[in-house]
């Protein structure tokens, strides 16, 4: 731990700065959100052991990665563990114990040299500072650091004196902590317990009214029971605001599956809107089924506003909600092709795709990136709710399990959701639980695998850089074509003259209708209905 304090800072603020620069200008996973701030942010976590501070922690650094925002958490225990590799008694964290005191200091301060080297160095937006920082003089230790570097700060505190709450913490995560190894639950509790007491004899609140109404803060009451907020500075403290104003410590199931088979599938088409095959209405009564025998009676359905999973959920015979974010990604002008057609048509769209397959975005159609943007108020909902029941569509399913599963943006577009399958999700602790249930209902696979081969950056058109996700969707390849018919649902006018990309070619008859401009696409939201888009 000494060689890392003694950490060199020797290169000039100029080209930290510069290097900083070029860094966040080649972060390839940032959204548009990582760019709703003009400084770093360090979020510092406040409050005594066991009132849920890791886990706000870890749920909100995954909410922000996952929207596009670099977050790392720096966990002040696993510091600690570093520089004191056994762990013995509560009496190390007795305020008169000068020894473990200094140990204890130190390891903040090694702790805060990561944060600015992830922050200054590495690219990061946002580092959460994971510790009890329950005394003033410690908190402007990191208010210090934070205006040396220009970073602006944002402090969580969870007050909680619910003792039931309390003793539920400490026994689902405390012990199993790496502090108490082969120990029994009370003699757990029961050192835990000192442990608290050992914080509360210097713990300072934050003070809203008089010492710390100019710091910028949200203190959580009673594991959000109540909420008070204090002078957010901007965009991205405001989500985080209201991130963890939704967040309920409560214990729910939720379960995510993909529509039956559709026509669509079984044809290999992205896109559109088809019917159920006979495969997938086998599906659709064996979901029926699957819901009687877990007896999932307070069970909420939702559904996207497409007819394969509306077919599949008025099979269940049970209430539903259909959500019109919950649509399929808009594949644009590839909608009710075939990979291979799109590959033989447009080669060069084909390659972009794979090369970068988040944030490529479909000529006139959306991106995984923009997917996880409409995604989010589904997020918001899906963790206020009890058991939730989720029929969607595959790259949906997708963005919605990478929030879940702590998955990146380069791995997201990969991952296997195959029809007629049910995951559920069950939070735990520190992560979320999975199983999964193989309905026995036979199915094409619409999967594709992550290709070996991917074209060279160097060698990829200018146009995949124009319509990149970090691009308004208003530049001038972005031509969106409201979509409200498929194969077999033609539409009632067609249009005369089709705006095509200039390297494409589409026959008149394969485009859609010409329709009087929505609501929607005055909002700049496409009315597409599209399909599995992989």
């Amino acid at each position: 731990m000494a060689a890392r304090q003694q950490r060199s800072a020797a290169a000039s603020d100029g080209s930290a700065e510069a290097k900083r620069t070029d860094l966040r200008a080649n972060e390839k996973k940032c959204s548009w959100a990582s760019y709703m701030t003009n400084s770093p942010t360090v979020i510092v976590m406040i409050g005594l052991p066991a009132r849920g501070k890791t886990y706000m922690s870890k749920k909100l650094t995954r909410y922000l990665n996952w929207i596009g925002v670099p977050t790392k958490v720096f966990n002040l225990g696993v510091y600690r563990r570093e520089a004191v590799k056994s762990y013995k008694s509560y009496d190390f964290f007795r305020h008169d114990n000068e020894e473990a005191m200094e140990i204890r200091k130190q390891c903040a301060l090694v702790a805060l040299q990561d944060v600015t080297a992830y922050l200054n160095e590495e690219g990061g937006q946002i580092a959460v500072f994971d510790a009890t920082n329950t005394t003033r003089e410690r908190r402007q230790l990191i208010l210090d650091v934070a205006k040396r570097n220009s970073y602006k700060v944002f402090f969580v505190e969870s007050l909680c004196d619910d003792p039931d709450v309390i003793a539920e913490n400490i026994l689902d995560v405390k012990v199993s902590s790496p502090d108490y190894p082969e120990r029994d639950r009370e003699s757990v509790m029961e050192d835990f317990l000192k442990r608290i007491e050992c914080y509360k004899v210097t713990y300072q609140p934050l003070d809203p009214d008089e010492h710390d109404k100019n710091l910028s803060f949200i203190q959580v009451i009673n594991v959000g029971r109540r909420f008070l907020v204090n002078r957010v500075q901007d965009y991205i403290q405001s989500k985080i605001v209201y991130y963890l104003m939704n967040i309920h410590v409560h214990s729910h199931s939720i379960y995510l599956c993909r529509h039956g088979e559709s026509h669509h599938n079984v044809e290999g088409r992205i896109g559109g809107d088809s019917e159920l095959s006979d495969r997938g209405k086998q599906f659709a009564a064996a979901l029926k089924g699957f819901v009687k025998e877990h007896r999932l009676s307070d069970l909420k359905v939702w559904t996207s506003q497409l007819r394969r999973t509306i077919q599949t959920a008025e099979e269940l015979g049970i209430p539903y909600e259909q959500w019109k974010i919950l649509n399929e990604i808009d594949a644009g002008v590839c909608e009710e092709m075939t990979y291979k057609m799109i590959e033989e048509k447009h080669p060069e769209e084909f390659a972009m795709r794979d090369q970068d397959k988040y944030l490529y975005r479909y000529p006139g159609g959306e991106s995984y990136q923009d997917l996880v943007q409409r995604l989010e108020p589904v997020i918001m909902e899906l963790e206020r709710q009890g058991n939730v029941l989720v029929i969607c569509h595959q790259a949906v399913m997708r963005c919605l399990l990478a929030y879940f599963l702590d998955k990146s943006a380069d791995d997201l577009p990969y991952l296997k959701c195959p029809l007629h399958t049910v995951l559920k999700l069950t939070p735990v602790a520190y992560g979320c639980k999975v199983d999964m249930f193989d309905l026995k209902v036979e199915a094409v696979n619409t999967h594709r695998d992550r290709p070996l081969n991917k074209v060279p950056t160097n060698v990829v058109s200018p146009a995949f850089l124009r319509r990149n996700s970090f691009t308004p969707l208003s530049s001038q390849d972005q031509v969106k074509r409201p979509r409200l018919y498929s194969v077999g649902n033609p539409p009632q006018a067609r249009m005369s003259q089709v705006p095509t990309l200039p390297s494409m070619q589409f026959s008149e008859a394969s485009e859609g209708a010409e329709l009087e401009q929505s609501q929607d696409t005055l909002n700049g939201f496409s009315a597409a209905d599209p399909d599995d888009c992989v």
